[in-house]
């Protein structure tokens, strides 16, 4: 299977060209540098969802359209059955599906994760614009925000900003179950 980023990276590339906009103004709108533009294009590597977001919020282009290539249809609602969210193949270590995919137009975007269980010198640490709100359904997780920590268990709540960089692993060998809220 392709990493799904190899897949993203022409999308990202073919958005920029279409609006027509050199790297360094691309970076501009999208408020990053030239250099990360540079490398998600080129697809060398997992590109953050949180990037994701900023691309799609900066150009008005939705971020199904960026991770899937289609768009989403559904104006007024939209029900996703148990197991059956758009999986979301940006990390391997983790399990993303996006529980509004079909939505045109949200706000937030909502997804239930999966994250495995693994040893503390093994966690990879993130950051991105906008906050994020976690919500505990199974297992227990550990997510280090800056230079703290905190544990969570079933029913625990976490909102963060997501610019804090931030890293996740499942505790007690089992993997952490969560609702994961993005805006």
């Amino acid at each position: 299977m392709q990493d799904a980023f190899k897949e993203i990276a022409p999308r990202l590339a073919g958005l920029r060209d279409a609006l027509d906009l050199s790297v360094e103004a691309f970076a501009d709108v999208v408020g990053t540098d030239a250099q990360t533009v540079q490398q998600h294009e080129a697809g060398q590597s997992e590109i953050p969802v949180g990037y994701l977001m900023q691309v799609a919020k900066a150009t008005g282009v939705e971020l199904n359209t960026l991770i899937a290539g289609s768009e989403s249809h559904l104006l007024s609602y939209s029900v996703v059955r148990n197991g059956k969210g758009l999986t979301v193949e940006r990390r391997k270590d983790y399990d993303y599906k996006n529980l509004a995919y079909r939505f045109k137009g949200r706000a937030m975007e909502p997804f239930k994760i999966m994250v495995p269980p693994k040893e503390q010198k093994d966690v990879t640490f993130t950051s991105h614009s906008g906050q994020e709100f976690i919500y505990m359904l199974e297992g227990r997780l550990e997510v280090s925000l800056g230079d703290k920590v905190e544990v969570l268990e079933p029913g625990d709540s976490l909102y963060f900003d997501s610019r804090t960089p931030h890293g996740l692993r499942g505790l007690d060998e089992k993997p952490a179950h969560f609702l994961d809220v993005i805006l």
